[in-house]
């Protein structure tokens, strides 16, 4: 059976009827149930199929139908519905998934107990001992090993099995949810998994009363609680956003809630940390191959610095603007890497990923709830510690250090106790006076710090939470079961929850500066020309619009608002980007006269008097690129990137050896295919032709250029050669000699 097909057939259909075509949607829909082969479902569909006729059938005859369109968003979303039960019960029967595995197993232990989970419920729930132990469990810990606390622990795997398990909620699940709600039977932490259970049930079984559900759980404001519940609508809801038009109560719902400011921050706080989990690769990434080296490789002189890796510092085209944002303060340059990760870190950004990716094999994350379990200090797994020699008689701290530390995931704090254990006695020893340290930094810190950010402590916990569902989808052995929620570009500000939850310019912009500063320039323009109508007289956003389309590629569309941003306000900066569009679009005069004016302005910019030398390069006026290039190495003596260009310049003129003694300087330095096939030319020039394709030679050997690449420069290069009295049919001569011996 291909499961990806069918997944595939089943989000078609969605697709389809939320464009509202409906008869394409049945088609497919009618495929999906033939693999099926229950007759329950064909009987539906052909009902379904029946009704769409005769709306269509209606209209085209004028009929005057007042429920027409409530006939026909009934039928939108029964569509929706029986594509998503028959795609449920063909991943039941093949897709082999521990899911389907578990959910058949316990169908069969419900059949043969006769017995609801809300009957489950109530036999151990009400049992005098169980309510006995839940009144005292505050103060005393039963022994876990108790038949108590068996019945306890198996009760709350019950309860999050079924809620996560069950497709469709009625009133027994409701019944359970009011108690889990109400009673005030179940511990703050035994409440967050089943709020997570009903997101997996959500983002598996779409089902309105769900997301009331989990709205009822945010309505009621318990810490810990009202983000997980907000956190599951908010993804859920951005999941399924192709059919939630066809749910108007719920939309008119949030609307509601929106009416309020803390909801609204709420969602807009969630929203950013949710979109932030897309530089979590990119940040691992950048910590394993540039941090971490730099650490490992620090020298005592912290004042030593690295040689330039380009003609100069930094890519001229590629700068954002200085005014945008505070620049860091000279220092190391390491101290600058490392202070922008503390500062990512204090943002909310995931800096541990990469860090526990491989500390998730223990036992602990085998038990499907763990994964969404919060920490906190008498969970079982802490006990663990109490028995260990070195730890032992510092448990306490350490877990109440690890409960209280914002900048780790619940997930991780469980990977690293559990890892304890199995670290040498010195570095336990070590590990007990860090938390022991971070345990007072954290009290201090809360000592200190003025309660000015009213939204702290639901920014932190929403921040790990949705910390620790990144890692279940990604990290988690049962992960292949599941869509991963954060795959794709995550626009959550693209989707009709965010339309009415936060329809404020200002959440808006506040995004668009996010995705702009983390380099996701595909999304902060799409956010900033929503701005354009209300900000008119914006040159920032002017400059950020261009700078898009320039990192796009879309260099006509960066210069039109480079030039609306530079009737507004004349900047230097803009006025060399406005120079770099138009050599990216071959307009090379009007380029040149750009950094010109940009050099009036700024005499003495070493990148600005650069690209006066590029400009005149690509006009082939090699005499003013040299004096510019001169300029450049004046100024940058030690540079030896610059000498590219001037002994190009040389040899473009018929200089030689002016041109040679360049192309020497450069021996110092690690040569690349461009400079062997550069020297082949000059010693083709000079009519050392052996010399020649020995460099060309090298030059294809050096593996930074193919044979059809080579080809390419030899030929826009030829009038350089020809101007230098090379004679035109030796070329092909000595290029079929060079491929010869290359054979």
């Amino acid at each position: 059976m291909d499961i990806r097909r069918i997944t595939d057939q089943h989000k078609a259909v969605c697709r389809l009827v939320a464009e509202k075509k409906v008869k394409s949607s049945l088609e497919v829909l009618n495929s999906m149930i033939s693999v099926s082969g229950r007759g329950q479902f064909r009987d539906e569909y052909e009902n379904l199929a029946m009704t769409y006729r005769n709306i269509l059938q209606y209209t085209i005859e004028g009929v005057k139908d007042p429920e027409r369109d409530k006939i026909y968003n009934i039928l939108l979303r029964s569509i929706i519905n029986l594509a998503d039960r028959v795609k449920q019960d063909i991943l039941s029967y093949y897709s082999g998934w521990y899911t389907y595995w578990l959910k058949q197993q316990l169908e069969k232990e419900y059949r043969l107990s006769g017995k609801t989970i809300v009957e489950t419920v109530d036999d151990l729930l009400f049992k005098q001992e169980l309510d006995e132990w839940l009144k005292l469990s505050s103060e005393i810990n039963p022994d876990p090993n108790s038949e108590i606390a068996k019945k306890h622990k198996q009760l709350i795997r019950n309860i999050f099995n079924h809620l996560w398990l069950t497709d469709t909620y009625g009133e027994a699940e409701e019944s359970l949810v009011s108690i889990i709600r109400k009673s005030g039977k179940f511990r703050w932490y035994e409440s967050c998994i089943f709020v997570s259970a009903i997101t997996l049930s959500l983002l598996r079984f779409w089902q309105p009363e769900k997301v009331n559900i989990l709205l009822d759980f945010y309505h009621d404001g318990t810490e810990q609680i009202m983000e997980r519940a907000l956190a599951g609508v908010v993804l859920s809801l951005h999941y399924y956003n192709e059919r939630i038009f066809l749910y108007p109560d719920i939309l008119a719902r949030i609307k509601k809630m929106s009416k309020s400011a803390k909801f609204r921050e709420h969602c807009r706080i969630l929203v950013m940390q949710a979109i932030r989990s897309r530089e979590t690769e990119k940040l691992s990434k950048r910590l394993h191959d540039e941090i971490l080296p730099k650490v490992a490789s620090l020298r005592p002189r912290l004042d030593e610095k690295l040689g330039l890796d380009n003609i100069l510092p930094g890519n001229p085209g590629d700068e954002k603007n200085p005014d945008w944002s505070k620049l860091f303060n000279e220092s190391d340059e390491l101290f600058k890497s490392m202070e922008e990760l503390t500062n990512l870190q204090m943002e909310g950004a995931d800096v541990y990923m990469s860090a526990f990716a491989n500390l998730k094999h223990f036992d602990f994350f085998k038990d499907f709830q763990n994964w969404f379990v919060p920490f906190y200090p008498d969970h079982e797994a802490v006990d663990v510690i109490y028995t260990d020699e070195v730890l032992g008689p510092g448990t306490n701290e350490l877990a109440e250090a690890l409960y209280k530390t914002p900048f780790i995931c619940n997930s991780d704090k469980y990977s690293l106790l559990l890892n304890l254990k199995y670290l040498p006695a010195a570095q336990k020893t070590m590990m007990l006076k860090v938390f022991r340290m971070e345990l007072e930094s954290l009290e201090q810190l809360n000592a200190e710090e003025p309660a000015t950010d009213p939204y702290k402590k639901f920014r932190i916990n929403v921040t790990q939470y949705l910390q620790d569902l990144y890692r279940f989808f990604k990290l988690s052995p049962y992960k292949k079961d599941f869509e991963d929620v954060f795959s794709g570009r995550l626009d959550i500000y693209n989707s009709e929850f965010w339309r009415v939850a936060c329809p404020s310019p200002e959440a808006e912009s506040v995004l668009a500066d996010h995705f702009f500063r983390n380099d996701y320039f595909d999304d902060a323009l799409e956010l900033f020309l929503r701005q354009l109508n209300t900000k008119p007289d914006d040159v920032q956003l002017y400059e950020k619009i261009g700078y898009c389309y320039q990192q796009a590629g879309l260099y006509e569309e960066a210069l039109d608002f480079y030039r609306r941003a530079e009737l507004i306000d004349r900047k230097v900066w803009t006025i060399k980007k406005i120079g770099l569009c138009l050599r990216r679009l071959g307009r090379y005069e009007e380029s040149l006269d750009y950094y010109l004016q940009a050099s009036e302005m700024e005499p003495e910019n070493i990148h600005t008097i650069m690209m006066i030398a590029h400009s005149y390069l690509d006009l082939k006026d090699y005499e003013q690129a040299l004096k510019y290039y001169f300029m450049v190495e004046y100024m940058d003596p030690g540079n030896i990137k610059v000498l590219r260009p001037i002994a190009w310049c040389y040899l473009a003129l018929g200089k030689l050896e002016d041109s040679e003694k360049y192309f020497e300087k450069l021996s110092s330095e690690k040569l690349n295919a461009h400079d062997y096939i550069n020297k082949g030319h000059l010693a083709l020039c000079m009519g050392k032709k052996k010399e020649a394709v020995e460099y060309y030679k090298q030059g294809l050997a050096s593996g930074g250029i193919s044979r059809d690449d080579f080809l390419r420069i030899f030929n826009e290069d030829r009038p350089v050669l020809l101007s230098n009295g090379v004679d035109p049919d030796d070329i092909p001569i000595l290029l079929d000699y060079l491929f010869y011996i290359l054979e």
